[in-house]
């Protein structure tokens, strides 16, 4: 039988990989958070159908910025046996042109993943980003 508390804790730890990997630029991390056949969908900018296209997708997306700092809070966790539900807030600040600071990028919304335990332990299969507010330097989008 799992312990409950350990779940949500590798479900937390697996939700912070996920934000690490973005911000170091660690592919190989970030595709750890994945199953092989995770749907994404991103909202407005896009959905994503397998591991490799959502690597794809964030490789083209993050590896010409300047830093990023994506943050997750308020780890709301359900686990029934091998399934589990997390809802999470992000906060991602973003350097969109590495070396100009004025070219910040705001982003605040929340993540719904749906996940499953695998024999490497606990992966996303369903992402869905719902943004509340992103805003530039120059407005708000």
């Amino acid at each position: 039988m799992n312990d409950f508390r350990e779940d949500q804790a590798q479900i937390g730890e697996l939700l912070i990989r996920y934000a690490t990997g973005v911000d170091q630029r660690d592919w190989p991390l970030f595709r750890t958070c994945w199953t092989a056949d995770v749907e994404a969908d991103y909202g407005q900018i896009g959905t994503f159908s397998g591991v490799d296209a959502l690597t794809d997708f964030m490789v083209a997306s993050h590896d010409a910025m300047g830093p990023t700092h994506h943050r997750l809070s308020n780890f709301v966790i359900d686990v029934s046996g091998d399934t589990a539900t997390a809802r999470s807030y992000v906060h991602a600040i973003l350097i969109a042109v590495p070396g100009d600071p004025s070219s910040w990028i705001d982003a605040v919304g929340n993540y719904e993943d749906t996940l499953v335990r695998t024999s490497d332990g606990w992966r996303i299969d369903k992402r869905v980003v719902n943004m509340a507010r992103v805003m530039t330097a120059n407005s708000v989008v």
